[in-house]
Formats: structure tokens, sequence, C-alpha cells
């Protein structure tokens, strides 16, 4: 119905073999790939230990992979894309969402945490970021907007909650749904991200979910003691962790994706890159002109509530 997505942008001048992709395989369902990184634990263990004694600061795993995930979206920008309604988009952010608990129990509260970032923040950023609203998760009242979402319309009864679930689909699809349901929603993301080492399960291949434009799905398994065959050809004792990952091969094809996981596991073996935030791009004379015109607006606001607030300051005056 609408060319124009809040979301998103459409990527044109394809491949007809990527344009076509989405077209012969219409739901994500269809296109999905399974895929399990292997990631050595002593270089991250290292690091963190080596970190901890020079500043202070306590990195985990989850805090880590999440800088090295938000960075490979930003520096691998294909992997960021996602097909709604047989048609590819360059998602307009990066954003991570990550399956949380409130208690380790089996009537534990679950709900999803939904978090933005422009993709060049730093690990200490993101760090703080990650554990700020678990944090607020975690409190008696959830004041995360997708856990806000969820509680209201967990109080809709089944018929409305069906209702609203069809309707919203039918929006989605033809690029119509509202920004403030986009935002809540943990669905439209670019990589949806559960740690399975709370609950000490190895990695698995989750679904990637047909509603929303999730391109990637990505899991966290327990570390674990495992035999390896080193260059020499002996075999040692090794503590990895492997990540199961399941990918939307419309989005991109295997080369650009086996590279982007190259780059993933770059960044675990070595964070230090990750803790300097990266430089701002260059802008293009179109986006010059625009936020030219961006920044000219605001003064203009600016200047009309000084106004405002002397006239009210006057009549108090008087």
């Amino acid at each position: 119905m609408f060319s124009k997505r809040y979301d998103g942008v459409k990527v044109k001048d394809l491949p007809i073999i990527e344009k076509a992709g989405p077209y012969f395989m219409p739901q994500r369902i269809d296109a999905v790939n399974y895929f399990t990184q292997s990631v050595p634990c002593a270089p991250l263990d290292k690091w963190i230990q080596e970190t901890k004694e020079k500043t202070g600061e306590t990195y985990g795993y989850t805090d880590v992979l999440l800088a090295a995930i938000v960075r490979m979206l930003y520096e691998r920008p294909k992997t960021n894309r996602f097909v709604n309604n047989c048609i590819i988009y360059q998602r307009k952010w990066v954003s991570i969402s990550i399956v949380a608990k409130k208690k380790l129990t089996d009537d534990g509260d679950e709900d999803t945490l939904k978090f933005y970032f422009t993709g060049r923040e730093s690990l200490p950023e993101i760090k703080k970021r990650f554990r700020d609203e678990v944090a607020k998760f975690t409190t008696p009242v959830a004041t995360h907007k997708t856990a806000k979402a969820a509680n209201i319309l967990n109080h809709l009864p089944n018929w409305a909650f069906k209702t609203f679930m069809w309707i919203a689909r039918k929006m989605d699809k033809h690029n119509c749904l509202p920004k403030a349901l986009i935002d809540a929603s943990p669905f439209h993301t670019s990589l949806f991200l559960t740690d399975l080492r709370s609950i000490k399960l190895d990695k698995v291949y989750h679904h990637i979910y047909n509603f929303g434009n999730t391109s990637i799905f990505a899991a966290l398994g327990k570390p674990k003691n495992v035999p390896v065959v080193d260059e020499n050809g002996e075999v040692k004792v090794e503590k990895r962790m492997d990540i199961g990952l399941s990918l939307d091969e419309r989005i991109c094809d295997g080369l650009y994706y086996g590279k982007s996981v190259k780059l993933l596991l770059k960044y675990l073996e070595n964070p230090e890159p990750l803790m300097e935030r990266l430089p701002e791009p260059e802008l293009t004379e179109k986006e010059k002109k625009q936020k030219a015109k961006a920044d000219k607006k605001e003064a203009k606001k600016q200047q009309k509530l000084q106004r405002k607030e002397a006239r009210k300051n006057r009549k108090k005056g008087k």
C-alpha cells in the first residue's frame, strides 16, 4: 500500500537473484539457514581479567557479545537488512532484542527488552545502557517500553488480542504500522539474542519469527571444555562456547554472511577495539542540507519557546 517505512529504506538496484529471493521464499521461515560459531573463551577471559586489573571495570560475556554484535551490524550493513512483503529494506538503525527473566524459576516473569543503537557506541556505553535497562526491568514495576506494551496487551481478552494481531500483521505488511508499535515491538529488530548460559544450556537454533522483521537470531550457549586439534595435530582441551545463529539468507549471500561472522569472532577474541567509540560518518551533500534544514527548524522552535517564556515573565511582572 505504502512504499515508505518508518524503520527502513527500500534497497534499490539489486541484482536479479537477490531481488527474486523473497518472491521464491516469501516467509522468513522459508529462508532460514542454521550456523554454529564456536568461540574460544581463553582470550576473552584473559582480556576481561586484564581490563579489571587496569581499570577496575568488570565486563561479562554478554556485555562483550552485545557490543561485538552492534559493531558488526554497523560495519557490515547488509546484515542489518530485512524483508517485508517481498521487498528488501535497509534498517535505519541498529536494534537488539534480548529475552530476560526477573527470576530464574519456572513461574518467573519472562519478557523481552529492546535496545536501540547507532552502531558506533563503545563497549562501556553499551554495557551501561544494557545493565541500566535490565535493572529497571527487574524492579517490581517495569519501566522499559517493550515490557510496558506487553503488560497492556496481556490484559486483552483472547478475541481482542487475536483481532489486534490480525490488524497489526496487515498494517505491517503494507508499511503502515504505527511508529509507537514498531518501537515497542521486540520482533521489529536487527537481531534477537538469548543467553542460555544463565540456565546452563547449550546453544540452540531458534526459529526466526515471521511476524516483525528480525533477520538474525543468536543463541549463546554455556561454556564447556571440548577436545580441539591444534596446528601441530595434537589434541588438547579448551574452554569454548557456541553461538547458534539462525540467518535469513535473503538479505545477503553466504560470502557476506561468512565475513560478517568472522568479524564478530575477531571482536570476541580481542574486544579492545570495542572500547573506543567510532567517529561520526562524514555527511553527504544531501545529508548536510537536511541537517542544516533541521537545525534551522530547531532554532526557530527554541526562539518561539524563549519568546513565549518572556511573555509569561512579563505578565508575572505586572
